[in-house]
């Protein structure tokens, strides 16, 4: 575990996706592996008869296929083997199928520089793909390099950031890498000023958590660190791989329904839209 036979890749032209394809190609470790790269036209929605187009299908194909034809050059100055599908429909739903049918372990998509309200919605289309997918997403900032080395992930104590846990210990195994396991105690002046008791309590826990996780670490011979610090969860997230300048982030999810598919939980969705190291959604 811990390394990608099958890997989907989400391009649409952008810098964002072409930076998320090249790093996506550090994953491939075997030639002998594809990656499937799926571009998607979203479908015409207007009355055809007022375009005036004849041939408008084609016209719809364009961006489509441009996007595939500028990742069949990025790989071939990768050197990398690739596959390539062009799809018509809402993206996310498209992404999502194309992934399972390919049986994918993983999808990666790129994320455009963001700002205010953009960086905690984190575009539509990947927060719907991490929502829906049962398995992981990768979520590559424009300006990041992918690497394994450091290794930081989030737990909360739910079974599915410990699952995230588990997976990171993994990753750490296969590419060498050291693990860096961080809690965050929600707090604020009032809660402080109210309830110190009840916010020592919290720390206690986390800490204790933790030590339980370095230790599974430490029984695989993978070198952990724990970290429990006080504030907003997904500042102190972002703050603390900032701090420790670590390569990638794991978090654990789980599929969700309605709305909630949508907005994916706002400490995984404003980590994702924060953040500018690579960020893996373990979604169960």
């Amino acid at each position: 575990m811990g390394r990608f036979n099958k890997i989907l890749i989400a391009v649409d032209g952008s810098a964002a996706s072409k930076n998320a394809l090249r790093q996506a190609f550090k994953l491939a470790f075997d030639e002998k592996k594809w990656i499937t790269v799926v571009a998607i036209n979203p479908p015409y929605q207007g009355d055809l008869e007022l375009v005036g187009i004849g041939n408008l299908g084609e016209v719809l194909k364009g961006p489509g296929e441009k996007a595939l034809a500028e990742a069949v050059k990025i790989a071939d100055e990768e050197k990398a083997s690739i596959k390539t599908r062009l799809e018509e429909g809402e993206p996310f739903q498209k992404i999502v199928e194309v992934a399972d049918e390919e049986r994918c372990e993983l999808i990666v998509m790129g994320r455009r520089g963001m700002t205010g309200i953009e960086r905690t919605l984190m575009g539509s289309v990947t927060s719907r793909v991490v929502g829906y997918f049962h398995g992981r997403t990768l979520v590559v900032p424009e300006d990041a390099a992918l690497g394994w080395k450091s290794i930081l992930v989030a737990t909360d104590g739910s079974k599915f950031s410990e699952a995230a846990v588990d997976e990171a210990i993994n990753y750490a195994q296969s590419y060498g890498g050291t693990l860096n396991i961080v809690s965050a105690v929600y707090t604020n002046d009032e809660f402080l000023a109210t309830a110190p008791d009840v916010v020592e309590r919290m720390v206690d826990k986390a800490k204790a958590r933790l030590e339980e996780a370095k230790n599974r670490a430490g029984k695989e011979g993978i070198a952990a660190e724990v970290h429990v610090r006080e504030g907003e969860p997904y500042e102190v997230i972002v703050g603390l791989t900032k701090e420790l300048n670590a390569d990638i982030i794991i978090m654990g999810s789980h599929r969700k329904r309605g709305l909630k598919r949508i907005f994916m939980g706002s400490v995984t969705s404003m980590v994702i839209g924060h953040a500018t190291s690579p960020v893996m959604v373990v979604n169960r």
